[in-house]
C-alpha cells in the first residue's frame, strides 16, 4: 500500500500518461471510422506517395496511441492487400522505436528511481530486465494488452531497445498476420472495424495466444520473485553467520 501510495505522488504525470495511453485508442478508432465512412474512396487506387503518407500517419498515430494497432492492420490489409505487409512491418518497428524514445525521455527514470526505495520491487524488476526479451514477447503475443500502453510502461522499466523491437515484432508476427489475412477478404471496411469476425479457427488463435501470454508473464514473475526471495534468504544467513 505504501509503494501504490508513493508510485501516485510522485508519478502523477505518468500515471495520468498511462491512462490517456489506454482511453485514447478507443477514441482514435471512432475518429477513423468515422473519416472512412464519409471517405470511402479514400485509399482506393493509392499512388506510391500516397502510400507512404499514409504509413507515416499510422505510425504517428500508433505511436502516439491514437487507435489500436489491430485496426491499422485490418484497414491496410483491406486497402493494399499483401502489398502493403511489407510497409505495416516496418511501420510497426518505427511506432515501437518511437515510442520507446518518447516513454524513456517523459519517464527519465522516475519510476525505476522510485522502485530503488523499494528493495523488493526493484529486485524483481532488476530479474525481469534481466529475461527482457522473452517478457516482451509474451507481452506482445497477446491480443488484448494495448500497444502503445505496453511501449511505455516496457521502456520506463528500463527494457534495452534492441532487445525491446525484436522481441516486439516476433511476439506480433502471428497475429498481425492472421488479422492482415483477415483483412484481405473484407467486403466492407466499416463492417471489418467494427466487428472484424474472426470465425472458429480466429477464436482459437487468439485463445491460444491470450493463455500463452497469460501462463507465461505468470511464470516469468513468480520466478523473478522467487529468486528474489532465494537471494534475500541467502543474505540473512550470511548476516547470521
Amino acid at each position: 500500500m505504501a509503494f501504490l501510495k508513493e508510485l501516485f505522488h510522485q508519478n502523477k504525470s505518468t500515471l495520468a500518461l498511462l491512462v490517456l495511453l489506454a482511453v485514447m485508442p478507443l477514441l482514435g478508432d471512432s475518429a477513423l471510422a468515422w473519416v472512412l465512412h464519409h471517405n470511402r474512396e479514400l485509399l482506393v487506387h493509392p499512388t506510391a506517395w500516397q502510400m507512404l503518407l499514409y504509413f507515416i500517419v499510422v505510425a504517428i498515430a500508433m505511436t502516439l496511441a491514437l487507435t489500436h494497432t489491430t485496426v491499422v492492420v485490418l484497414i491496410t490489409a483491406f486497402y493494399f492487400d499483401w502489398a502493403g505487409f511489407p510497409g505495416m512491418l516496418l511501420t510497426y518497428m518505427l511506432a515501437a522505436l518511437f515510442g520507446h524514445m518518447l516513454a524513456t525521455s517523459l519517464d527519465k527514470g522516475k519510476l525505476i528511481r522510485l522502485l530503488e526505495s523499494f528493495p523488493k520491487a526493484h529486485a524483481v524488476m532488476h530479474e525481469l530486465r534481466g529475461d527482457s526479451w522473452r517478457l516482451v514477447l509474451l507481452t506482445r503475443l497477446s491480443p488484448v494488452l494495448p500497444f502503445a500502453l505496453i511501449t511505455f510502461i516496457l521502456a520506463v522499466v528500463g527494457v534495452p531497445r534492441r532487445q525491446f523491437l525484436t522481441a516486439s515484432v516476433v511476439g506480433m508476427l502471428p497475429r498481425t498476420v492472421f488479422f492482415y489475412w483477415l483483412g484481405t477478404k473484407a467486403q466492407d471496411v466499416l463492417l471489418l472495424i467494427q466487428d472484424p469476425e474472426t470465425g472458429t479457427a480466429g477464436k482459437v488463435l487468439v485463445a491460444l495466444l491470450l493463455a500463452v501470454s497469460a501462463f507465461g508473464l505468470y511464470y516469468l514473475f513468480t520466478r523473478a520473485l522467487k529468486r528474489v526471495l532465494k537471494k534475500g534468504a541467502e543474505k540473512d544467513l550470511q548476516n547470521d553467520s
